[in-house]
């Protein structure tokens, strides 16, 4: 059975005013991004949390618990701080980091196939505009940390991930080869969509959202701004494709096909990737 949006189901069983579609691991009951601790597989709330301690071996490290109990954007932080520090090697002389990371389609072909470059030109920033990077690391420190407290780590990392591929392939399909493209806009562009759908789904208010995507879309279109707006087309895509699959697998019984249903849509991508290869 499916829940209707804005159903008791879709609000923290410890605080009603809270949205949430993410679900305790072990009881199966909704809480919100306060009220999840993150457990070896997704998160847990308080109640399974506290039994979970008290039925722990007590020599366990204790830094170890401090780790596993972090509720903090972790993986959003580790994004940024990964994003910067390729920043810097960029800005440093005799290393021609940009070149080595940038995509372009022609990296796609026959002869110049480096398909890794899909993904490593999403942590990689324009030096001439400092803009660049800090408006894509904002917005993400905005939208990561709602999503992964949402989601849960491993699925923001594969949304955040699978979304910079996705905006990738806009790049292969939609523009020309020798079209070099730097930036975490298509992975950024993913989590807006993924947003959209999930508050579009649960019944929330998305019509600010809406207008903020597509103001940015419409900005890469206008000539002379040199926006690739193939890769904000493609992450958005991708990002909204993973974001129908979490809320329309975010029970507890529908995990494993939420795990099937993911892993496809990557094998999906990366078949895709090929194409102009084996063409």
């Amino acid at each position: 059975m499916t829940d209707l949006p804005g159903s008791a189901a879709n609000f923290c069983y410890r605080h009603p005013g809270r949205q949430s579609f993410i679900l305790c691991q072990r009881c199966g009951r909704t809480i919100c991004p306060e009220c999840q601790t993150q457990a070896a597989v997704g998160v847990i709330c308080p109640e399974c949390m506290k039994e979970q301690r008290q039925n722990a071996p007590r020599t366990r490290p204790a830094l170890l618990s401090r780790i596993s109990s972090s509720r903090g954007p972790v993986v959003t932080y580790g994004i940024i701080g990964v994003t910067f520090a390729v920043f810097l090697l960029q800005l440093l002389p005799g290393f021609d980091v940009t070149s080595a990371l940038l995509y372009a389609g022609i990296y796609s072909y026959p002869g110049s196939f480096e398909p890794w470059r899909m993904l490593t030109s999403v942590f990689v920033h324009s030096t001439g505009f400092i803009f660049h990077v800090l408006l894509n690391m904002y917005t993400l420190w905005i939208f990561g940390q709602i999503l992964e407290g949402m989601l849960g780590r491993g699925r923001f990392l594969a949304l955040y991930l699978l979304s910079g591929l996705a905006g990738s392939l806009g790049v292969l399909f939609l523009a020309g080869p020798l079209t070099a493209v730097v930036g975490a806009s298509g992975a950024i562009f993913g989590l807006m969509g993924a947003f959209l759908v999930i508050q579009r789904r649960l019944g929330g208010n998305s019509t600010q959202l809406l207008i903020l995507v597509g103001i940015n879309l419409v900005i890469g279109f206008v000539p002379g701004l040199n926006v690739a707006w193939q890769a904000h087309v493609g992450g958005l895509i991708g990002g909204a494709i993973l974001g129908l699959i979490y809320v329309q697998t975010r029970r507890s019984k529908h995990q494993s096909l939420q795990n099937w249903l993911v892993a496809g849509f990557a094998l999906v991508l990366v078949a895709l990737s090929f194409v102009k290869f084996l063409g």
